[in-house]
Formats: structure tokens, C-alpha cells, sequence
């Protein structure tokens, strides 16, 4: 086993391929990301960037190629990977009958957290997603900009290395929105974001990766778009120019 958890690259794929039959879901994805980076993972519908991200964290096991994070391939290391990520699926479940104090107890238990780091971390991730207001209150009653911050608390409550997160705003109103992109952005993490708003890439992301078709069919940074008459345009261009 390999650890490269002080290298730079903390992100990596090479030719990661998922097929179901004849179905091409990803193909021939490889791309890296840097420490600290917070990259922009951007496609239509169906496009493969919610099988890439269980690939990444080991719920699905790619059908050819490698993925690895923190310099652990995740098809031989899923325990360890497991303990150097946090991944925010959307829609992600959470117990609507407890409350956050006790959900994030509840999952330091789980993870086997000692009592005394537990309850710093647990200080800690209650201040990083400002839940100091609904700690007591039932998950089930939450608005769903403070569910939202609930899950991206539990996920961070290990203090993974690298963030995975699946639309971690949508369905959120204006408001809640911008307080999410102001909780990711004061993270300091390596974070890998899917979203379908792109106005909030040049908010968030140092780096965009664009798939289709389970394809990379564009790798840069949000100032190489500021030529361009407006986000929804170029997208529109570069996965029709795809498809």
C-alpha cells in the first residue's frame, strides 16, 4: 500500500472507466487535483459525474482504470479511503427524528471518535456550519439550508483530508445558498463539487473539469471563461459540440 498523503496530488484518476453492459456510464476519465483545490465537476444530466464521485469514494468499483485519494487506491484501501473522506451526496439522508447535537454524537460513536477529540470536533463542525441556533431541534422541522449544514457537519466531524460533495445547494433558496459557498470556501479542504448552477463556479472553484457522455471534454480555471458572453452559453456549447 501506497500513502502519499503529503504529496500535493490529492485527487487522482487514470482511465477510470465504469460500463453496465453495453452502457458507458465513464470512459477513459483521468484528471488530478492539487491540495487544497476546490475543483468545479460540471455536466448535464446522465453525464457520469455521480458514478465518477462513488468510484472516488468506493461505493462503486470501476470497471477498468484507477482511481486514488491521498495516494490510497480506493479499490484496495476502501477502509482507510473511507477514513480520509467526506462525501455529501445530495439529498444526502440524515435522521429526521434526532436533532443535530444528538446526530453528530450519534455518528462520532459510529466512527469510533475518542470521547475528548469528539467533543471538540463536534464544537468545532457546529461553528464551521453555524448550527449554533436548531442544535435542539428535530432534524425533520429544519429548513433545508440548516439540513444541508447538518449533513456537511457529519461529513466533516472525522476531518476527512478530501470533500466530496453532490449539489450541496440545490433546492436551496438565494440566502442559503451563499451561506453554503461561505462555508465551503472558509473549509480549506481539497473539495471535488458537482453543480448544476454555474454562476457559482467563478464563487467557489478554483478549477473546473466538464464532463459528458462520462467524457473530459474541458479542464481549466473559471478565468479562461471570462471571455465568454455568459457560463450557461459556453456549457451549452461545449456539451452540444460533444454529444
Amino acid at each position: 500500500m501506497t500513502d502519499n498523503s503529503h504529496s500535493d496530488i490529492m485527487i487522482e484518476t487514470k482511465g477510470l472507466s465504469k460500463y453496465y453492459g453495453d452502457f458507458i456510464a465513464v470512459e477513459d476519465l483521468s484528471f488530478s487535483i492539487k491540495r487544497g483545490e476546490v475543483v468545479a465537476f460540471l455536466g448535464p444530466n446522465g453525464a457520469g459525474k455521480s458514478t465518477t464521485m462513488k468510484m472516488l469514494t468506493g461505493y462503486l468499483a470501476p470497471s477498468k482504470g484507477t482511481a486514488k485519494v491521498c495516494g490510497l487506491e480506493v479499490a484496495d484501501n476502501r477502509d482507510e479511503v473511507a477514513n480520509r473522506i467526506g462525501y455529501l451526496p445530495e439529498n444526502g439522508p440524515l435522521y429526521e427524528e434526532m436533532t443535530p447535537i444528538s446526530l453528530l454524537n450519534f455518528f462520532g460513536d459510529a466512527r469510533s471518535i475518542p470521547s475528548a477529540r469528539k467533543q471538540s470536533r463536534i464544537e468545532q463542525v457546529i461553528d464551521q456550519c453555524a448550527l449554533q441556533t436548531v442544535l435542539n431541534k428535530p432534524i425533520g422541522k429544519l429548513s433545508r439550508g440548516f439540513r444541508q449544514r447538518v449533513g456537511m457537519a457529519n461529513v466533516l466531524l472525522h476531518e476527512p483530508d478530501v470533500l466530496i460533495m453532490d449539489e450541496p445547494t440545490a433546492g436551496l433558496d438565494p440566502n442559503q445558498v451563499l451561506e453554503v459557498r461561505k462555508t465551503i470556501k472558509g473549509l480549506g479542504k481539497t473539495i471535488l463539487l458537482s453543480t448544476h448552477i454555474l454562476q457559482e463556479v467563478p464563487e467557489v472553484a478554483d478549477r473546473i473539469i466538464l464532463i459528458n457522455h462520462g467524457r473530459l471534454i474541458f479542464e481549466g480555471t473559471p478565468e479562461e471563461l471570462k471571455s465568454e458572453s455568459s457560463l450557461d452559453s459556453w456549457f451549452n456549447r461545449q456539451t452540444m459540440e460533444a454529444a
